[in-house]
C-alpha cells in the first residue's frame, strides 16, 4: 500500500480547534515534514490550495502558502519522494499550469504530479472578481474536462489548437515537454466527479469516514471501480485519513477529546454554509457533511485514534479494500506525527513490510 502525507500548507493543519497544535505554514515547516517523509520511505507528498480561509477564533486556513511554488521549492531539496501540487483551475489558465508543471517536472527529475480541483467555495474566487457565477456548480466538470484536454495536448505534443465552450487555443505552443507522463489526481466523489476521474485521472482521492472505522470508505472505492469498468482505465482510490496516536489507546483518545472540546465553531459554521451554497447540481461540491458533532472538528474525515499498535492494524485494514492504492495521512502534530509514524507505526504494518525488509 502506498502512503502519502498531506502537508500542512495551511495554518493548524486539518483541525478546527482552539486546543489543537497552533502554527502558521512556512516553507521550513513543510520542508522538515517532507524530508522526514522521504527518510521514512513515504511514497508521495501532496499540498492543497486554499485561497480564503474559514476565519473563526483560530483564523482557520486564513494563512496559506501557494501550492506550485511550495512544491517547486520542495522538489529542489528532495530526491526520491513523489510530489503533487494542486491546481486551482479557475484562476490558472491551462497553458500556464502546463508550463509550471513542466518546470517542476524538470526540477524534480520526473517526480511531479498535479491534483486538479474545480473550486467549490465561492468567496475564494469572488473576492478576486474571478467567480464565473453559480452556474459553475453545474458545469464545473465540463469545464475541467476541457481544461485537462488542453493541458494534455500541450504536454504530449507541445501545441494545442483546442476549441471548446470554455477554452479557445490559437496555435498555442509550449516547449519543452515534460520528461515523463505527469500523473493526474482528482478528488471526485459525486457522479460527475468520479466520471471525470475515471476518464482522465490516474488516482482518485476519497474521504475516510468515521472514528476508527478504517474500511468505511469501501463503498466509495467500489463505485470508482464500477465507473472505471466503463472507461477501461485503471484508476485507483487513495483515502484521506487523520492519525492521532500515542503510547496507549487511552492517551490518544484523550487528545482527540481535547481537540473536540476546543472546536472552533465559527470556522466550522463557515465551512458548513459554504458547502451548502451549491443549489444547482445536487451538492456536487465534494464537501463533507459537517453536521456530525463527533468529528466536525477535523472536517469529518476518517480518523484513526489509538496506540501505535492499534493505528498500525487499522492502516493495514485499509490496504485490504479492493481498488485502494494507498492512504493520504494527516496528523494533529505533523513533526511528532511523522516521527511516530516512521519509527513506531510503519514498522508494525504488514502492508509496509517491504520497507522493513529493505532496512533489514
Amino acid at each position: 500500500m502506498d502512503v502519502g502525507i498531506f502537508i500542512p500548507i495551511g495554518n493548524n493543519g486539518w483541525l478546527m480547534s482552539k486546543t489543537s497544535p497552533q502554527y502558521k505554514p512556512t516553507f521550513d515547516l513543510n520542508k522538515e515534514v517532507v524530508l522526514k517523509a522521504e527518510e521514512y520511505g513515504l511514497d508521495f507528498a501532496l499540498s492543497m490550495i486554499k485561497l480564503r480561509g474559514f476565519g473563526g477564533e483560530t483564523e482557520f486556513w486564513d494563512y496559506n502558502l501557494e501550492s506550485f511554488s511550495l512544491m517547486a521549492g520542495l522538489a529542489a531539496v528532495t530526491s526520491k519522494i513523489q510530489l503533487y501540487a494542486t491546481a486551482a483551475t479557475l484562476v490558472m489558465p491551462p497553458a500556464i499550469m502546463a508550463r509550471m508543471a513542466t518546470t517542476i517536472d524538470s526540477i524534480s527529475h520526473g517526480r511531479f504530479g498535479v491534483n486538479l480541483i474545480t473550486g467549490w467555495q465561492r468567496p475564494e474566487y469572488s473576492q478576486m472578481g474571478m467567480w464565473p457565477g453559480d452556474e459553475f456548480f453545474s458545469n464545473r466538470y465540463e469545464y475541467l474536462d476541457e481544461y485537462i484536454k488542453v493541458v494534455k495536448e500541450l504536454w504530449d505534443t507541445g501545441r494545442s489548437d483546442f476549441k471548446g465552450e470554455h477554452f479557445q487555443m490559437d496555435d498555442c505552443h509550449m516547449l519543452p515537454k515534460p520528461q515523463r507522463k505527469i500523473p493526474i489526481i482528482c478528488a471526485g466523489q459525486s457522479t460527475a466527479g468520479m466520471a471525470f476521474s475515471a476518464k482522465h485521472a490516474d488516482y482518485n482521492f476519497c474521504f475516510g469516514k468515521g472514528l476508527n472505522t478504517p474500511t468505511a470508505f469501501a463503498p466509495t472505492a467500489a463505485r470508482l471501480l464500477e465507473v472505471t469498468e466503463e472507461t477501461g482505465r485503471d484508476v485507483s482510490s487513495v483515502v484521506l485519513i487523520m492519525v492521532i496516536a500515542d503510547g496507549t489507546d487511552e492517551k490518544a483518545m484523550a487528545k482527540w477529546q481535547m481537540y473536540k472540546e476546543g472546536k472552533d465553531q465559527d470556522a466550522i459554521d463557515w465551512m458548513t454554509n459554504q458547502g451548502a451554497a451549491d443549489k444547482k447540481s445536487g451538492k456536487d461540491t465534494n464537501v463533507r457533511d459537517m453536521t456530525d458533532p463527533t468529528s466536525a472538528v477535523n472536517l469529518n474525515m476518517g480518523t484513526l485514534v489509538g496506540s501505535y499498535e492499534s493505528v498500525a492494524k487499522m492502516l493495514d485494514e485499509i490496504a485490504t479494500v479492493p481498488g485502494c492504492q494507498g492512504v493520504l495521512l494527516t496528523f494533529d502534530d505533523f513533526i511528532k506525527g511523522m516521527d511516530d509514524y516512521g519509527t513506531k507505526i510503519q514498522p508494525l504494518m504488514k502492508s509496509r513490510q517491504h520497507l522493513t525488509d529493505a532496512v533489514a
